[in-house]
Parts: structure tokens; sequence; C-alpha cells
């Protein structure tokens, strides 16, 4: 491709000449003039601003399109020429729920590069909210989420079982009961995470069903990760819901304790989320190793 194209991808794809210039490793002037001469080569203005910011024109975002396929049509190329060879080199942008990306992702990482060692993996973690919305703004190629939603936009695919159990601290003196009824779910101190996690969305859903409004139990607090969670149980009198992937280590130690509640289970499916469309081989293969991947 020639470097212009690039060079307008890039801000299409951020809204912005100076984020470009950053991702690009390129002087803002340089991005101006690069799309200028875009526009003069083809004879169309690809931007309008308003106010602060810009926006594609209609010429503008037909050639983002064709552009964009024939990106990816450059990067199978360039997968194919290296399959060859056995030689994969490229880079791959991940996003991953916290609860993925603490207890799952990185023993899958560890294993890809070991397998492909010139791919360049990044990681980005937060909530499966704001996975997704990485991953429709073209920051991330691949998010890993926990949550049931569906957004029109995006394919998704199941790749591994979960399920979220009530647990209390060891010193707790809710420890000993190990049964737990609806009735005890309502009533007793909880803490559960933060609007916009999976494990709330799944959480709200089943209890839904069990004709039980989230917001009419006895939430003490949410917190924005598991692990905050299960540091937050060694000095409190109440439970929480979490990933049963979250807590392997801590029941080996006995530092917390689970407990079954009656008549209620949590489970879930963790998901891989890709755009729809056509997609990157890069892209492909590291979800194919995902889904492949002996966990």
């Amino acid at each position: 491709m020639d470097y212009r194209d690039t060079v307008f991808l890039s801000v299409a794809e951020n809204l912005s000449f100076s984020k470009a210039a950053e991702e690009l490793f390129i002087s803002q002037p340089a991005v101006t003039n690069h799309i200028k001469e875009l526009e003069t080569k083809l004879k169309v203005a690809l931007f309008e601003r308003k106010g602060n910011k810009i926006y594609l024109t209609k010429a503008g975002a037909l050639v983002y399109n064709h552009l964009k396929k024939i990106r990816q049509s450059y990067s199978a190329l360039e997968f194919d020429l290296q399959r060859l060879n056995d030689a994969y080199k490229g880079v791959i942008r991940i996003g991953a729920s916290s609860t993925i990306s603490q207890y799952l992702i990185p023993e899958v990482i560890a294993s890809f590069h070991k397998r492909y060692p010139e791919i360049e993996l990044y990681l980005l973690n937060g909530n499966s909210f704001e996975m997704e919305q990485k991953l429709l703004e073209n920051e991330i190629e691949v998010a890993l989420v926990e949550n049931q939603a569906s957004h029109s936009n995006i394919k998704y695919i199941d790749f591994l079982d979960d399920e979220i159990v009530a647990v209390t601290g060891s010193e707790s003196v809710y420890a000993k009961r190990k049964l737990l009824s609806v009735a005890d779910l309502q009533e007793l101190p909880i803490v559960l995470r933060e609007k916009g996690s999976g494990t709330l969305q799944v959480i709200n859903k089943v209890l839904f069903k069990q004709h039980i409004v989230l917001e009419k139990l006895n939430t003490i607090i949410h917190l924005g990760s598991t692990e905050a969670i299960k540091n937050f149980l060694r000095d409190f009198d109440g439970i929480a819901l979490v990933s049963e992937k979250s807590i392997e280590k801590e029941l080996r130690l006995k530092e917390i304790v689970k407990l079954t509640i009656q008549q209620v289970s949590f489970h879930r499916k963790f998901r891989i989320a890709l755009k729809q469309g056509h997609h990157a081989s890069l892209t492909n293969l590291f979800v194919d190793f995902l889904s492949r991947y002996n966990y």
C-alpha cells in the first residue's frame, strides 16, 4: 500500500490528526501533508471539520471502505507468504475482561508466543463493555468477554465454560454455613463487581429470572476487580459472587470458602468477540489457537 493510504486509514480510524501522528510516529504536519496529497490525487475532500472534531466526508467514507479491504488483502498476502516459510510475523492487539485477563489469558499468550515468537501481542484489560467499545473503535482486533449482551456489529464465539459462585472469607461468620437460600442471597451483606462488568450482567440476568431485582440486594460496595473483592473479603462479614476460575488459589490455601446457593446457579460462557466482516489472517490464527487450547 502507498504510505499516504496508511496515513489516511489511521486518521479515519482515530478521527484525529494528532492521534494518527502518535500512532505512526510522525509529526502532525506530516500527517496533514499526506492527507492533502491524497486528496489532490483523488480530487476529493476526505475530511470535514465541525468545531474541534473531524469527520469523514461521503467520499472519505467510500475511500476508507475500499482501502480497508485492500489493507486486509495485503495482510493476508503477507501472512500466506510467511506461512510458506513457517515464519509468522505481525501484531495482534487483544482486549480481555478483568477475569479473563487475570486468570486465563496469560497462560494462553505465553503458549502462543512460544509457538509464534515473531508475532507481537498487546493485551489491554477492563470490563467487558469497555473491551467491546475498543473493538468497535478498532483499538483492538480481538475482545475476550464474559458478559451475555450481544451487539449487532459483533460476532461472538464461545470458547470456555465458567460459573459465578458465592464465596465468603474463611474468618467470616458465614464461613460454616455451606448452604445459602434465595432469601439469604437477598438479605446478607454482599460485595459485587462494578456496572459494565460481564460478571454483574450475568448475575443480574439470572436473578431477574428468579424475580429478584439486583438493586434490592444488600450490596455494601461495588468493586472494579475480582482481586479487590477477594482482598475485601478478608475483613468483611458477608458474601461475594465471583468467577470460579478466579478462586482456585484461595480455596487451596483455605483463605475463602465457597458456598452453595440452593436453586440458583450462575453459569456462563467466556466468549471471543470479533467485529462482523473479514478478519486479518493473524487474528484468525490467534482465534483458532485460543479455541483449541487445552485449559
